[in-house]
C-alpha cells in the first residue's frame, strides 16, 4: 500500500484553472501557512513572510503584476510567498523557545548568531538564503494544500519590483515565489511525466 505522502506527491499537478466561486476561510489560511513553517530554514532563522492575497481588488492588482495569469484571480488566494534576507541579530528570539522547551542549551544561540553573521555578511549570500527559505515554505505550503484537498499553480512569472512596491515589501523581503490555491476546475493536465532518473541521478 503506497504511504498517503508518497501519493500526495506522486498525485500532485500544477493547476491552471481553478473554480472562481471557492472561497478559503481565515481558519483555512492560517492552518496552511502554520503547516507551510514547518519548512526548515538555516540556523532556525524562519526567515519567510506569506501574504494571502483574495480580496477581489487585491488579486486584480497582483494579476496586472503576474503577466495577466487568469489563475491569479481565480483561485481562492494566491499567496506572495517572501524570503527576507537573513538577520543574525533575531536569532536570539528565534531560538528562545527551543531553550525553553529544554533541548537546545542556552549558550547556542551566540554561537549560531555569530555563525550566521559571518555567513550571510556577504550580501549574495544573503539574499540566495532568502530564496531557499521562501521555497522551503513554498513547497511545504502546496504539499499541505494538497493533503487538505487543494490545488496549487507556483508561478515566478512575475514583476518582483512591482509586487515589492504595491504590496508593501519592506527592504529586507524578497517575493520569490507566487501559489495560487484553491479548488480545481475541470480541465487540469495531470502530473507532467518526469525525465529519466538516469538522466538526472548520480551516486557518488
Amino acid at each position: 500500500m503506497t504511504h498517503p505522502t508518497i501519493a500526495l506527491i506522486e498525485q500532485r499537478f500544477s493547476a491552471n484553472l481553478f473554480d472562481a466561486s471557492h472561497r478559503l476561510s481565515d481558519g483555512e489560511i492560517e492552518r496552511l501557512v502554520r503547516l507551510a513553517v514547518r519548512a526548515p530554514t538555516a540556523y532556525h532563522l524562519q526567515n519567510w513572510r506569506f501574504i494571502a492575497v483574495r480580496s477581489p481588488e487585491g488579486k486584480a492588482r497582483l494579476r496586472r503584476l503576474a503577466w495577466n495569469q487568469p489563475k491569479v484571480e481565480a483561485a481562492a488566494a494566491t499567496f506572495i510567498v517572501c524570503g527576507v534576507r537573513p538577520d543574525a541579530g533575531a536569532l536570539p528570539e528565534r531560538l528562545r523557545p527551543s531553550i525553553e522547551a529544554g533541548f537546545m542549551p542556552p549558550d547556542m544561540p551566540s554561537a549560531w548568531q555569530a555563525a550566521a553573521a559571518g555567513q550571510y555578511g556577504d550580501p549574495r549570500a544573503a539574499q540566495d538564503e532568502a530564496v531557499r527559505s521562501a521555497t522551503l515554505g513554498a513547497a511545504t505550503l502546496m504539499l499541505a494544500a494538497q493533503a487538505l484537498g487543494l490545488a496549487c499553480g507556483p508561478m515566478t512569472g512575475f514583476d518582483a519590483g512591482g509586487v515589492a512596491r504595491e504590496f508593501g515589501l519592506a527592504h529586507d523581503e524578497v517575493p520569490v515565489m507566487l501559489v495560487a490555491v484553491g479548488r480545481a476546475a475541470p480541465g487540469n493536465w495531470p502530473q507532467k511525466p518526469r525525465r529519466p532518473l538516469a538522466e538526472v541521478l548520480d551516486m557518488a
